[in-house]
């Protein structure tokens, strides 16, 4: 009978120095040493004083080397490591391929440092990798389509670089826009106000500047027009010029509403077109326009889109999960022909 031989072990000792507190990478109680040792069941990982060693399967240890790295860049930043953090930065790793070598594409650090904008001693920050690339590609295209699941970062993420642009004067106003499809864009049918009307579907937006900016600032804003937040329909016949333009909720523009609102584009303005082709509200036979305009303006100049998956969920671990489910069962069933 022969046996089948083994792999070699191979081993790292990282030695972590003292400018760094062991309780910083290893997190209050080795928290997060937990994660870690939870991601790699077959390693073995020990800590002794400063200094931790690795004993293991050699793609492994090489991704065990890399996360330490990264962690310690991370933490020179003076950004604490999270749970979340290491999860996110373990996932990258593997994803960039097998530790060994020279890293290919943006690093964990590279992803968790990048701040967008700071308020009230929070920073807003890409958390994935796709995340980052989403942030970039709004700093180089005048266009671009954020596209995926609830809670990946899309909106937010946009209006934090809307703020951003607007506080380092790149433009002189924010437009907030999206679609009141549960309404029917049919405004004048609903009881109250204008105000009453739309407020229900706006809401998110405001919410999110609340984050964003001091609240007692957003009213003198919002009545210098500096920030507009307002329905779709109110959009018709503008010209957008020296703003920063987001449109939330575009899977339920109609193809005629999209085509009109990517031409209100004017001088020095910026767009960012956000949505999720799976939560489409329209009235059947009614076709989302930001389905058909992935189509239409693929290949465009200065416009891209970008495309976030479950992975990129930054709500609770659940909500990935689900938005994973529910992509399964729609498959299952068109596969079907249901």
């Amino acid at each position: 009978m022969t046996q089948t031989p083994t792999q070699p072990q191979a081993r790292a000792q990282i030695r972590i120095p003292a400018a760094h507190p062991m309780v910083m990478l290893l997190g209050s109680g080795d928290s997060l040493l937990r994660v870690i040792e939870t991601a790699f069941p077959a390693a073995d990982i020990h800590v002794r004083g400063n200094e931790i060693s690795a004993i293991g399967d050699a793609v492994d240890v090489a991704l065990i080397q890399r996360l330490f790295d990264e962690m310690m860049l991370v933490l020179r930043t003076g950004q604490p490591m999270t749970e979340d953090a290491v999860e996110r930065s373990i996932a990258m790793l593997r994803a960039s391929g097998n530790g060994q070598g020279e890293p290919q594409g943006e690093t964990p650090a590279e992803v968790l440092t990048q701040n967008i904008l700071s308020s009230r001693g929070r920073t807003i920050r890409p958390k994935t990798l796709n995340q980052k690339r989403y942030v970039d590609a709004i700093d180089k295209h005048t266009i671009v389509f954020g596209i995926g699941p609830a809670g990946t970062g899309k909106t937010y993420l946009a209006m934090a670089k809307a703020v951003q642009a607007l506080q380092s004067k790149h433009v002189s106003r924010i437009i907030l826009t999206r679609p009141a499809v549960e309404a029917g864009e049919r405004l004048g049918f609903l009881p109250g106000t204008l105000f009453d009307k739309i407020d229900p579907y706006l809401r998110p937006l405001y919410d999110a500047l609340h984050d964003m900016l001091d609240a007692d600032s957003i009213p003198r804003l919002m009545a210098a027009g500096t920030i507009e937040v307002a329905p779709l329909a109110y959009m018709r016949g503008r010209t957008l010029n020296d703003a920063f333009i987001i449109l939330d909720e575009a899977q339920n523009t109609s193809a005629e509403q999209m085509k009109m609102f990517l031409t209100r584009l004017g001088f020095d303005s910026k767009i960012v077109v956000t949505g999720d082709v799976t939560q489409v509200d329209l009235p059947n036979g009614t076709k989302s326009g930001l389905r058909q305009v992935q189509d239409i303006l693929d290949g465009v100049q200065d416009v891209h889109f970008s495309r976030l998956t479950s992975q990129d969920v930054v709500r609770h671990k659940l909500v990935g999960r689900i938005v994973d489910a529910y992509e399964k069962y729609d498959n299952r069933d068109s596969h079907n022909g249901k």
